[in-house]
């Protein structure tokens, strides 16, 4: 297989840019010159990204009409920009999801029937190929779901991460979540892995692609299709270029496709993609996410500040709370660009990744089904750890009478309170309330064990809190990055802390999900 990767850092764009362009194409030159050929099969230079630097450098910045003064970065900004049109948000994405030195992706679609419910006729699945250009690695990480009907791609990861094996490419598909079903769901998984790794002349086999699924459960898993039909057509459409067409491919109710970067100070890029939009309560929601980086790490290193990263991110998000059968997150690195062990480097990369898994989990939540607004819940001195301080946040943002009053832009303070109080009595009735204090926006409605709501101008700034914080509940981009902020303080009674994403709960969720599998 024969590609190029093109990788960019963070620019700084002058009025002198055209003068600069010709010493920045050379350098990609060079870069491009320096990358070897993998694989054996030879498709065109076009279909791979084999670019001209000169026409890569134009393409890429094609669409910046003013360079006076102007520094562009190639990362997604940590709050990402309000957006007028889904064309905007898109353009955003694609200037920003270089993949890192040593990735490439490739998608396809196909059609299969399934077997429970032939009726339905051919259904539309969508296949996803991520391979390691330069060869496997041994530097990847995985966290997966706790539910007790793991999916068989769940299955199959688990006993891939216990091996300790390499890993040289990943594949995704969506429409089916291979849980559960009626054939042999593992023996499923497994021959679509061997069909990438006999595509793509894997020398490790089968043994060093892990799958994912997600969609519907129950159903099996139309291997065949995919191994024959999708698979070929998505390693055809490998491409070194950026995330974007993999983060579209892997959605199934998402509204719009999310990806996050980040390029470190030694050169090294760290590129996320996830989707997610209901059943959306992470014990490690149906959440894939799949993290990209060429800085060298090694295995355990990559473990641990993966684990961490999802503790505080991904396990901190909650849409309805169900937690998905096939809830995935991996990262992997093919270790191209140098990175020392120092304090200061290791320290860099792990906010890195903890940046990019923080983006990504609000991002599902900001495109969950029918969310019209996000609610953010901050505990602080929670009397006990903070995994139980995240387990009262999440007892709020599930609470279906404060969901629906927060969807109506009601500020039902009642509700709020009911769910602190639920949550307390059941799990910890020594709680002290003492002083407490809640806010909700910058407005304190609680404290000293009374609501302090007294006048129509607190009713009215309350609710204008919620409604500047509205999405449309069928946007396909997101408009913007507001929450409904909620505040829950114990004083001086504890050290728990947390910040729990969650949705309202609008008509918009269940029509989504009333209408499901159709």
């Amino acid at each position: 297989m024969k590609y190029t990767t093109l990788s960019l850092g963070v620019l700084a764009l002058t009025a002198n840019f055209r003068s600069s362009s010709i010493s920045m194409a050379a350098a990609f030159s060079l870069q491009i010159a320096g990358r070897r050929n993998v694989g054996g099969i030879s498709h065109s230079n076009a279909q791979h990204g084999l670019y001209d630097a000169n026409e890569y450098f134009s393409k890429r910045f094609s669409a910046v009409s003013s360079l006076n003064s102007l520094a562009i970065s190639a990362d997604t900004d940590v709050i990402l920009p309000e957006f007028s049109t889904k064309e905007e948000y898109m353009e955003y994405l694609t200037e920003r999801s270089a993949l890192p030195q040593g990735f490439a992706s490739g998608t396809a679609s196909g059609k299969f029937i399934s077997v429970e419910a032939p009726a339905m006729g051919p259904l539309p699945i969508r296949g996803t190929v991520i391979h390691l250009t330069d060869g496997p690695t041994d530097s990847w990480a995985a966290v997966f779901t706790k539910n007790k009907f793991p999916g068989s791609p769940i299955i199959v990861g688990r006993d891939r991460l216990a091996k300790g094996g390499p890993l040289h490419a990943l594949v995704i598909n969506n429409k089916v979540s291979n849980v559960c079903s009626g054939g042999d769901g593992v023996a499923d998984s497994e021959k679509v892995c061997a069909a990438v790794a006999d595509v793509l002349k894997l020398p490790g086999g089968a043994e060093t692609v892990l799958p994912s699924s997600t969609g519907v459960i129950g159903w099996r898993l139309p291997a065949t299709e995919l191994a024959q039909d999708v698979v070929p057509l998505a390693v055809k459409a490998l491409q070194v270029e950026n995330a974007v067409n993999a983060a579209q491919a892997i959605c199934t109710t998402d509204r719009y496709p999310k990806v996050r970067s980040k390029t470190l100070s030694c050169g090294a890029r760290i590129v996320g993609i996830a989707k997610g939009a209901g059943m959306i309560e992470p014990n490690m929601a149906t959440m894939l996410a799949y993290i990209m980086t060429d800085a060298t790490v090694d295995k355990a290193t990559l473990q641990s500040m993966l684990s961490e990263s999802v503790n505080k991110s991904f396990n901190s998000i909650s849409v309805d709370g169900s937690e998905s059968t096939s809830d995935t997150v991996v990262a992997l690195s093919s270790n191209l660009v140098p990175m020392s062990k120092s304090d200061g480097d290791i320290a860099e990369f792990k906010d890195a990744l903890m940046e990019v898994c923080s983006g990504l989990s609000a991002d599902i939540v900001r495109n969950g089904e029918g969310t019209g607004h996000v609610l953010r819940v901050k505990v602080k001195g929670y009397p006990g750890t903070n995994y139980q301080a995240t387990q009262m946040g999440r007892n709020v943002v599930n609470s279906a009478l404060f969901k629906c009053a927060v969807a109506g832009n009601d500020p039902n303070t009642g509700r709020l309170a009911s769910a602190i109080g639920s949550f307390l009595g059941r799990f910890n009735e020594d709680a002290s309330i003492d002083e407490m204090s809640i806010t909700m926006g910058e407005r304190m409605i609680f404290s000293a064990g009374k609501f302090i709501l007294e006048g129509d101008e607190v009713e009215k700034e309350l609710s204008k809190h919620m409604e500047d914080a509205q999405l449309g509940e069928c946007d396909d981009f997101p408009i913007h990055q507001k929450f409904v902020e909620i505040g829950i303080d114990f004083g001086s009674v504890g050290t728990g802390t947390a910040t729990v994403l969650g949705s309202d709960l609008t008509k918009e969720y269940v029509a989504v999900n009333a209408d499901y599998r159709s």
